[in-house]
């Protein structure tokens, strides 16, 4: 069985054929157009501008991943419905709508980043499980008795992981995605030392707020002289505690959950769980298993479509009418 999976959920657009064969997986592509460069200056995404660059680079992006190939047809298609930017959905499913010739898999984004995690690992080694899914629109804790059936138990209030480290970047004066640019610049020592608040840490629910975060840092900028604040031991400093700080609250509330709900399994997904110093002091907790995507993956990639696609192969559409944009979809 082979599925072509696309997602044009944000600012990557992205194509990926999946084979498998009695259980296994085999990548036979995945083909990825960044748009980072683009947006840089912006400092986020700009809606209209991805949907410009999808509409380009879609026919590109398919072309050379059917040539990686070797193959002229695939047995299903499966593209991301939401959530996402509605200009950018609404670009990925009308262009496979006019090239599928069988059923059509809708998908959602955010369920595409936990089941990614079984692209090498059998669901039934691992399930039940605590899905700890961060990314720039999304930081949520979801309990996962199996595949399709999910409970939300806790998630961001306002600003996500993923956003509040773009936000903080931006006050800082670094680059976009904020997430790589304030890891690498925590890489580096500083001789200053600068204190952050860790929200909802220590509140009895499982909810996340990173808005606060993100203030106490424009605060603490406009109060430093302009030479402080754009000097390097700053910048580093400040990095280093932005990203201790958000690392903080997302381990405790984890591990809190998975102690109460006794759940030995943690998974992760989501373009912030790539970072390394998350994955370096989750592992030290030894008493769970974790599992975390290769870097590559925990990005938004066609490859989890694909897949997602496959374990959702009873929701594929042949009347392609119904298959629209969700931007606001839940995952349960």
């Amino acid at each position: 069985m082979t599925i072509l999976g696309i997602d044009t959920s944000c600012d990557d657009t992205a194509i990926a054929v999946l084979e498998e064969k009695e259980g296994e997986f085999k990548v036979l592509s995945n083909v990825i157009s960044s748009q980072v460069k683009l947006h840089q200056k912006y400092g986020g995404v700009y809606p209209s501008l991805a949907k410009r660059e999808h509409k380009k680079n879609l026919p590109i992006v398919f072309e050379k991943a059917l040539k990686k190939t070797g193959i002229k047809e695939v047995d299903y298609f499966a593209v991301t419905i939401g959530p996402g930017l509605d200009p950018c959905l609404w670009e990925g499913i009308n262009f496979i709508k006019k090239r599928a010739d069988k059923s059509i898999i809708p998908v959602n984004h955010m369920e595409a980043h936990i089941l990614i995690n079984f692209l090498e690992e059998k669901p039934e080694k691992v399930l039940p499980a605590l899905s700890l899914v961060v990314s720039g629109g999304h930081t949520q804790l979801v309990l996962i008795k199996k595949i399709a059936n999910y409970k939300i138990i806790g998630e961001t209030r306002d600003d996500a992981a993923g956003e509040c480290f773009d936000k903080t970047a931006r006050i800082l004066g670094l680059s976009y995605p904020g997430g790589p640019a304030i890891a690498k610049e925590a890489e580096e020592e500083s001789s200053l030392s600068i204190d952050l608040p860790r929200p909802m840490i220590n509140t009895k629910d499982y909810d996340f707020s990173f808005s606060g975060l993100k203030t106490a840092v424009l605060y603490d900028f406009k109060k430093r002289n302009k030479k402080v604040r754009e000097s390097k031991e700053y910048i580093r400093a400040m990095a280093r505690e932005i990203q201790q700080a958000i690392i903080d609250v997302l381990i405790k509330k984890t591990l809190k959950v998975a102690k109460e709900y006794e759940i030995e399994n943690i998974i992760l997904g989501g373009g912030v769980s790539a970072n390394k110093k998350l994955g370096q002091q989750l592992r030290k907790n030894k008493e769970f298993k974790f599992w975390i995507p290769q870097p590559r993956l925990c990005t938004d990639n066609g490859l989890m479509i694909a897949l997602t696609g496959y374990f959702n192969k009873d929701k594929a559409v042949k009347n392609f009418r119904e298959i629209k944009s969700k931007p606001n979809l839940r995952l349960c």
